[in-house]
């Protein structure tokens, strides 16, 4: 007897980290169904480019303006499938999406419209140049879980504002939000095709690598991150790479206490600490090392821990068991190589599995992984150090390069010592809302990526740059051209002098003897 075979399809499911409860399940889209929304993407894109600036723009205003009015039930549907605090979803994400749609809607014409180039060399005046900004056609964004609505939103509004039409694949952890931006951008206006969620784990997001994208947005690990790379480089597919961070935090010894020490609980703990601008290495000074760790004990354990849908809560859970051991496995090396756990250390069982306390960590030293490896937990290790000098050894000596921050009642010799700091955005007397700052850019140095996301250096990682010079002589033949011999190396020879010579004297007398190059015989 014929029996029928049912094949199993691959789904990833949306869970809340706090509760467990299932959310929804979604099917994954294979190799043939994310060729086939790059292909969609890649015809409806040309129309999409070739209409007004100005109605870009506008699509852009109208999904500023839908969000804004939605913001409640997107920061809720954010702390669902994240868990962090509801009012760490309107402020980190929703506030920062609202804000790169303005910073978009106020600059893009003047940052996409054609510039014209000067031309320095006497030579070339007779030319005039221009530099076109065009779009690269679909750009493919692989997004991360732990900001699912800001990471993804801003590289995706920025993309669209150019010109591109954009394939998104959202982590499988954190898809429904994902697919809240869908249907935002689609109620703004935006043609269906122009904007797309594929969705899935793993092999999803390699067939988006491997399609016939034109560019890739990546956010996640630096292993990951690598293994694309490599295969962006095959084809030499154009990336930008944000592999996450280390980030040191330095306390010289006039800074506030009591400012750097909110600060740095702040930085380590908001989101769970699962943000990859955390503070995850904090060096005080010697003179402040006692009174810095006290008050950070003191406001560590002031926080309340919970469910981000609680309005009391301060920290939410990590978004999943496998995250949570990797905190464990750093707490427990450290406390292992000498390390005093002074606040949390522990899973907290009684409000759920992903639960983690709060902790604080004193006598921490570079051999211990919680100083060398991406902890992404809500762990502050601290440090202590003798001179400036040091701070910056300290901070420097990492794999990583994302951000930092330095604390200092001296803005001069914080800024100083930044321009020592290697990492791509430094902070003085302030923790991670550098990513808020919609006009700067964010990325990093070292293994924590390549590339630039927000403002204007965002904006360029969107188009190709074209140049287009037109002569003003049609008619004329170039002095360059064919018809070299004896007579015109000399006048060129005169002619470089009469540009480039250090005296006045030798100019002229250059000039004289470039003189008959326009009246040469060419061919």
């Amino acid at each position: 007897m014929a029996t029928d075979l049912q094949i199993a399809v691959p789904k990833v499911s949306s869970v809340n980290p706090a509760t467990g409860e299932l959310l929804r399940e979604l099917v994954c889209a294979g190799e043939l169904e994310v060729s086939a929304a790059v292909a969609r993407a890649h015809a409806a894109q040309r129309a999409w480019s070739e209409i007004a600036l100005q109605k870009r723009v506008a699509v852009l205003h109208d999904f500023q303006s839908m969000l804004q009015q939605k913001k409640s039930q997107i920061c809720e549907a954010i702390t669902s499938e994240t868990g962090k605090p509801v009012t760490e979803a309107l402020t980190t994400e929703v506030l920062v999406v609202l804000d790169s749609a303005r910073f978009l809607i106020e600059n893009a014409y003047r940052l996409l419209r054609d510039e014209s180039v000067p031309h320095g060399n006497i030579v070339t005046k007779l030319k005039s140049g221009r530099l076109l900004h065009e779009p690269y056609g679909v750009v493919g964004i692989i997004s991360p879980w732990n900001y699912p609505f800001a990471i993804p939103a801003t590289e995706t509004l920025a993309a669209l504002v150019a010109g591109n039409a954009v394939v998104l694949k959202p982590s499988e952890f954190t898809s429904l939000t994902a697919l809240e931006l869908e249907s935002l951008l689609r109620n703004a206006g935006l043609p269906e095709d122009v904007f797309q969620v594929v969705v899935g784990g793993g092999a999803t997001g390699a067939a988006l690598v491997h399609s016939q994208i034109d560019k890739l947005v990546f956010t996640g690990s630096v292993a990951t991150g690598k293994r694309i790379a490599g295969a962006a480089a095959e084809r030499l597919l154009p990336a930008v790479l944000e592999l996450g961070g280390k980030d040191p935090m330095l306390v010289l010894d006039d800074a506030d206490v009591d400012v750097a020490s909110s600060a740095a609980v702040w930085g380590a703990f908001m989101n769970a600490g699962q943000t990859c601008l955390s503070v995850e290495r904090c060096y005080v000074h010697r003179s402040l090392y006692n009174s810095f760790l006290k008050a950070c004990v003191e406001k560590t354990r002031a926080l309340h821990v919970g469910s981000g849908l609680d309005p009391v809560t301060d920290v939410g859970p990590m978004i999943h068991e496998r995250q949570l051991r990797i905190v464990e496995s750093h707490v427990e090396d450290a406390s292992a190589r000498g390390a005093r756990v002074l606040a949390g250390g522990s899973r907290l069982q009684q409000l759920g599995a992903n639960f983690y306390a709060p902790t604080v960590l004193a006598d921490v030293t570079h051999e211990m992984r919680i100083m060398r490896e991406e902890t992404f937990g809500p762990v502050l290790p601290v440090m202590a150090f003798d001179t400036d000098e040091q701070a910056v050894n300290l901070a420097n000596d990492s794999e990583y390069g994302l951000a930092a921050s330095i604390w200092t009642r001296n803005q001069q010799r914080g800024e100083r010592l930044a321009r020592y700091v290697q990492a791509g955005a430094i902070m003085v007397n302030d923790v991670v809302s550098c990513y808020g700052i919609s006009e700067a850019p964010h990325g990093g140095v070292k293994s924590s990526g390549l590339g630039r996301a927000h403002g204007r250096f965002g904006l360029e990682e969107m188009v190709r740059l074209k140049y287009v010079d037109t002569d003003r002589m049609p008619g004329m033949k170039k002095v360059w051209w064919y018809g070299y011999g004896a007579s015109f190396a000399r006048q060129m020879e005169g002619f470089v002098d009469f540009q480039f010579a250090r005296s006045l004297a030798e100019r002229l007398r250059g000039a004289l003897r470039a003189a008959g190059v326009v009246l040469r015989k060419r061919l």
